[in-house]
């Protein structure tokens, strides 16, 4: 019978399962770019995750396809005529050929941000107005996603023209309109079905969580998600919802979200100066990998290696954060990035206590400065929300003759525009730069082609031209009088590429430097701290040395005060929250702990959840939860001041 448009629902069947055969290759190529990244141990274990992966197409597929489907079906008697069979291609092509493309871009996204492409890298591009030509210059950079995109797209349609549909003009319009309308609810019943990931009413649509629940290595959850996915499950979620699970007095006891560093008259107060030095990985340092047993590593930063020999270096310190921004927070305002960023929540936009709005307190001058177009990465907004009196940017600069092209002013010249403003402000001041030359797409001024070491990977050499403008910083800020009062600050706002398999590790991958250095020995900067440190320590830290004699909201630790406090260190890979407490690594949903780990096991290999916990388990197991608790309690109830 004409009337049940057989022909019709085949082929919407076949033009589906297309789709998903389409996905399943974008996930082995995302993988393949990646495995450096993502190992994958046998063939077995690469299918049981990308059978895991079938649901969550499944809801990027029906999110996408849900328009063409519901016109596939609709009965108004043309949609077997050429006309709107080719209306119909092209709705199915140009929707799912720009979600499809999503996933390419991850295959370079992953690299830089170790998480899938979710709608917060929107947000920071929104901040952006070189979008364009870092796109171009991403993929003029890497061709071959370029051309597996165009092939895979080409044969995609091929397939698709295979099966074509006859005209046919049914002549029973009751039972043609009766069978069209059972369809269609079957239809929606099922698209629902399949955008939630099941039918069940007690259960919650699947989340980016979910890809954790059938794979033993966290890591693989990435693999089992597709970019299409992670994106529409991020445009309208917020993670940040108030949870109970433990008193308020076991948190004050415990997680301490207050700290109190009394300190005997600090006169003068030091200057602080604090370099957040982008994509400064400890990977690429010799002073922080004396101890990694890396067989002949390679430095690419002399001088900085120069300067630990005298200075307090942290050699087991973790980023709290993925991107520029989360580094700010964590640094200025010991504020962590978990799933969801807070600087781009809707919570940011309150008063929060941090190093600016402290040095403010305090009497300090207090500046920010990015080489990059003023309001770039969102510092300006967020510097505002803190506190910051003065912002530098490349409008202040005024010389676009030394802009990179891309990003801003090379570090070298915006350097020593740095140095030089500092010296015609008054003591004392609290100065914060952002540098921007060791970032994609990794070059270096054509002056200086050739002069710095160019190792295996891209960022190598533009990390020496950091480094060298470091050491010309010194050289001009030595000489001036603010100079020995000064206390100077180091850290990476998070990670980037990988050489070493070391720090190929699920946790190494937020392994960064931090590094205090003061040339007035009465700071007493000097020796290694060993033990696991993070961002957020830095803000409890300063603090501490600038002599600031009240209680401060800190969820980090003063790592130079003789009180013995327990390290409770944060991130996030973007789908679960990690924290190192005592002698474990902890993995929390936002609900339920769903990973243990050995705190030497920083590729999250050997989960310990399903083996008897020892005492020390399940305590971490409450400090985890009760952290989250009081993140969200303060995020949430504007308690951050």
């Amino acid at each position: 019978m004409k009337e049940i448009r057989k022909q019709e629902i085949l082929a919407l069947l076949y033009r589906s399962f297309l789709a998903f055969v389409f996905y399943q290759i974008a996930r082995l190529l995302f993988w393949f770019f990646n495995k450096n990244l993502i190992p994958v141990d046998s063939f077995s274990e690469y299918l049981n995750i990308a059978y895991r992966g079938f649901s969550f197409d499944t809801t990027a597929i029906l999110y996408v396809n849900s328009l063409f489907i519901l016109l596939s079906l609709i009965p108004i008697l043309i949609n077997s005529r050429k006309p709107y069979q080719k209306f119909l291609f092209y709705l199915y092509f140009i929707t799912n050929g720009i979600a499809y493309s999503l996933n390419f871009g991850d295959f370079i996204y992953y690299k830089f941000s170790q998480a899938r492409l979710t709608s917060a890298a929107f947000k920071v591009a929104q901040n952006e107005n070189n979008v364009g030509e870092i796109f171009l210059t991403s993929f003029a950079e890497h061709p071959f996603v370029i051309i597996w995109f165009v092939v895979l797209t080409a044969f995609w349609i091929y397939l698709y023209k295979r099966v074509k549909i006859a005209e046919i003009r049914p002549k029973k319009l009751v039972p043609y309109f009766l069978f069209s309308i059972l369809t269609l609810c079957v239809a929606a019943l099922l698209v629902v079905g399949g955008i939630r990931g099941d039918f069940r009413h007690s259960t919650r649509p699947i989340n980016l969580v979910d890809a954790n629940r059938h794979v033993t290595k966290p890591v693989h959850a990435n693999v089992v998600l597709n970019s299409v996915f992670s994106f529409f499950r991020t445009l309208t979620t917020n993670n940040f919802k108030e949870v109970h699970f433990v008193d308020e007095k076991f948190i004050g006891e415990n997680i301490k979200p207050y700290k109190y560093y009394p300190r005997e008259n600090v006169e003068p107060k030091p200057n602080v100066v604090i370099f957040i030095l982008e994509s400064f990985g400890k990977e690429y340092s010799g002073a922080f990998n004396k101890n990694s047993g890396i067989k002949n590593f390679e430095s690419y930063t002399p001088f900085f290696d120069s300067l630990a020999t005298q200075s307090l270096i942290a050699t087991n310190a973790f980023a709290n954060g993925r991107q520029s921004i989360h580094g700010m927070s964590s640094v200025l305002a010991g504020i962590p990035s978990l799933k969801d960023a807070f600087t781009s929540s809707p919570y940011s936009n309150q008063k929060i206590q941090s190093l600016v709005s402290v040095a403010n307190e305090m009497g300090y001058d207090t500046s920010f400065f990015h080489g990059a177009p003023n309001g770039s990465m969102g510092f300006l907004g967020f510097g505002n929300i803190l506190g910051f009196k003065h912002y530098y940017g490349k409008t202040e600069f005024n010389n676009d003759q030394e802009f990179d092209g891309i990003w801003g002013i090379w570090d070298e010249p915006f350097f020593q525009f740095f140095a030089q403003t500092l010296n015609q402000k008054k003591s004392p001041f609290f100065a914060t730069l952002f540098s921007v030359s060791s970032h994609h797409p990794f070059k270096v001024p054509t002056k200086y082609v050739g002069k710095f070491k160019k190792g295996p990977l891209e960022i190598h050499e533009p990390i020496g031209y950091t480094d060298f403008a470091l050491k010309k910083f010194f050289e001009t800020a030595e000489k001036m009088p603010w100079y020995n009062n000064t206390i100077f600050v180091f850290v990476a706002d998070h990670t980037n590429q990988v050489g070493y398999p070391e720090y190929e590790k699920a946790m190494n991958r937020f392994a960064i430097p931090i590094m205090f250095y003061s040339p007035n020995s009465k700071y007493n900067l000097q020796g290694e701290i060993t033990e696991p440190t993070q961002q957020m320590d830095i803000y409890p830290t300063l603090v501490d040395l600038m002599g600031y004699n009240k209680k401060i909201r800190s969820w980090g630790r003063s790592l130079v005060s003789e009180k013995k406090e327990d390290y409770l260190i944060v991130n996030s890979d973007s789908i679960n929250e990690q924290m190192i407490i005592g002698n474990y690594i902890y993995l929390f949903n936002g609900e339920e702990v769903t990973g243990i780990y050995a705190i030497d096991d920083k590729a999250l290999k050997n989960n310990l959840i399903r083996q008897p916990l020892n005492t020390e388990m399940q305590k971490g197991i409450l400090l985890t939860k009760a952290w989250y608790q009081d993140y969200m309690d303060r995020v949430i109830n504007r308690k951050l001041k």
